[in-house]
């Protein structure tokens, strides 16, 4: 259980809040680069603050603050120039770094655009994802983590709006056992509902043990199903939550990051980005493209969809209402990766308090090249079931699902376990 000033610190994310600058220390993906190849700019909302995402004629990207400083109107709808965005008001122009260079009904020896900045901060394309960085110069680097920057896979962008505060979503990374009663014996109860066959639903497995343990880039998750020995991956290895806001889970077929993004206190812009890896000697199409898509949360009727694993976590999420009230919590021994979660938190809140870098922030160019995540390999899907339900529900997955998995070559896929 928390106090309710306790809460505060941890969800609070906007500008000048404990968690709020904490977390500005960190790059943080805004949107996906094809999203910009057809509307060259886009709203965004991040740690409290409304921008733009902009792509300049010369292809390169820009973030600045929402209003024109000159009159207040949106710059969603501005105009893209080469080196820059143009109020569609008035013409006034703005660089990537906020200056002001036009103002075309102002006297030609005035200075007054000398004089006039809009908040702006950089963006950087790195695996199919724009990121951007909302803190103090100078900024760390984008950190390169193996699944960015792996040439031998097939990349899908999933993502949606969650109406919840980030954290309760990242505790939810920080525990184990739902898996067998959310994604194990519900997903039996819909599957009973729908009069569809179960089979030998595999995640219904009782955990014998879960741990966690700290490491350079955040907390690794492990746990020994019910029938496991010991020696297997999820117990020796496990899969990391990467510190603040990063789930990496998968198999040998497809590797996942759950990414998620504080838009404000009480919103998140979640991306599950996944990486399929064909079998060996399957050629990858070249420069198959990177699908994005929205995930689907709701169906017609307004009910969440539940489903499809990801769709169970968001109900969870969700239901917990907007910002989780954990002064009413009752926390159990199955929750310590929890805990240790929040400890963390508090951690490096202090860090940055005290004027140093938080964990995982990274400076040095060398450690920076590619960086390898522990990760658990073919623990779970002992059978089809996996491939069976994305066949079935392919638009739960990926509307490219099917054609994906052909290029697979149907090999055995495991699921986006968290």
């Amino acid at each position: 259980m928390l106090s309710k000033e306790q809460n505060e610190t941890l969800t609070k994310v906007g500008p000048g809040t404990p968690t709020g600058e904490m977390l500005r220390r960190y790059w943080f993906p805004i949107g996906s680069v094809s999203e910009l190849e057809e509307k060259p700019t886009k709203k965004v909302r991040l740690l409290g603050e409304d921008l733009v995402l902009y792509k300049d004629r010369n292809g390169g990207f820009g973030l600045v603050q929402e209003k024109c400083p000159h009159r207040g109107v949106s710059l969603v709808y501005g105009i893209p120039e080469k080196d820059g965005i143009r109020c569609q008001y008035h013409g006034w122009c703005f660089n990537k770094e906020g200056q002001c260079t036009e103002q075309p009904n102002e006297p030609a020896e005035s200075t007054f655009k000398n004089r006039i900045k809009t908040k702006a901060y950089p963006v950087e394309a790195l695996g199919g994802l724009l990121f951007s960085y909302l803190g103090p110069s100078p900024a760390p680097l984008l950190p390169k983590y193996d699944l960015f920057v792996r040439d031998d896979v097939i990349r899908t962008i999933g993502y949606a709006v969650i109406p919840c505060n980030f954290f309760q979503i990242m505790e939810n990374s920080l525990d184990p056992v739902h898996l067998e009663w959310l994604h194990g014996r519900y997903f039996e109860h819909i599957f009973e509902q729908q009069k569809r066959d179960v089979g030998d639903w595999y995640i219904s497995k009782h955990h014998e043990k879960i741990a966690f343990d700290l490491f350079e880039h955040g907390i690794i998750k492990r746990r020994l199903l019910e029938g496991q020995s010991e020696d297997c991956d999820g117990w020796k290895i496990g899969h990391p939550v990467i510190f603040p806001n990063m789930l990496r889970v998968g198999d040998g077929a497809i590797h996942s990051f759950q990414i998620r993004v504080p838009m404000d206190d009480t919103h998140t812009y979640h991306i599950w980005y996944s990486c399929f890896v064909p079998e060996k000697d399957v050629e990858i199409p070249k420069d198959y493209p990177i699908t994005y898509w929205e995930a689907p949360i709701k169906n017609e009727k307004g009910e969440l969809v539940t489903d499809y694993i990801d769709g169970q976590d968001a109900m969870a999420w969700i239901t917990q209402g907007e910002i989780a009230d954990r002064t009413e919590e009752k926390l159990g021994t199955s929750d310590k990766g929890i805990i240790m979660y929040r400890q963390l938190c508090m951690k490096q809140i202090k860090k940055v308090e005290k004027g140093e870098d938080p964990m995982n922030v990274f400076r040095d160019q060398a450690a920076n090249e590619k960086i390898e995540l522990p990760q658990e390999s073919d623990i779970f899907m002992e059978g089809p079931m996996l491939f069976k339900v994305a066949k079935e529900w392919n638009t739960r997955y990926a509307p490219n699902i099917e054609e994906i998995l052909d290029i697979l070559k149907k090999k055995k896929t495991g699921a986006n376990i968290n």
